[in-house]
């Protein structure tokens, strides 16, 4: 497989996707790869998979919480997007964004439009960060392929002794000719690349911008 076909699915990272449908299949166990675990399952009425990851790792709430909530930290995004604009934002409610996602050639780039809403459980203090994509925000362009189908959605749980499980669930659908095969080959990568970017980046020194 050529390795430029990886490059779509991980991008599904950013930050930004999934509630799963109540048709959905059982997820299953793919691999433990870096302490992340990871599952896929076939969506109902699609041929495509969704994912699903998880970890446990030391880090604050805050810290993890600013980093998925805030345009303003996507230093960990996948490096693959050439252009990230935010298009409306208030705080620990929501943030609207627009991104491209630059494919090698032969492969026509992608964008997106989608907005995630973050919410918070007063009682398990568990925060959830659920995207899903804007319809009539951003005129489509005649050299891109514009992602329709689309969700994902980050959880992250308060744990004991300063620790946090973080859950990403997402399915993607990249249009175009990307053939199913191949996108469900790789799109166990999407998970444990995002995951393992936010945790580096939560474990590290640089501060979240607020």
């Amino acid at each position: 497989m050529k390795p430029s076909f990886k490059f779509l699915f991980s991008f599904v990272f950013l930050n930004l996707f999934v509630a799963g449908s109540p048709f959905a299949q059982p997820w299953n166990f793919v691999k433990e790869n870096d302490g992340i675990k990871i599952y896929t399952r076939i969506e109902s009425n699609n041929s495509l998979k969704s994912f699903k990851g998880e970890v446990i790792f030391h880090a604050t709430m805050e810290k993890v919480c600013s980093l998925l909530g805030n345009t303003k930290n996507t230093d960990w995004w996948d490096k693959g997007i050439s252009n990230i604009k935010e298009l409306d934002f208030e705080e620990n409610k929501f943030v609207q964004y627009y991104l491209i996602y630059k494919m090698p050639w032969p492969l026509t780039s992608r964008d997106l439009v989608a907005e995630t809403r973050i919410t918070t459980d007063p009682v398990s203090g568990d925060h959830s960060f659920t995207a899903r994509p804007l319809a009539n925000t951003v005129p489509e362009k005649p050299n891109l392929v514009r992602i329709r189908n689309y969700r994902q959605t980050w959880i992250v749980q308060p744990m004991e002794k300063g620790n946090v499980h973080v859950t990403l669930e997402g399915f993607i659908d990249p249009g175009g000719n990307i053939p199913t095969w191949v996108y469900n080959m790789v799109v166990a990568e999407t998970p444990l690349k995002a995951i393992r970017s936010l945790r580096e980046r939560a474990l590290s020194k640089k501060p979240a911008l607020k």
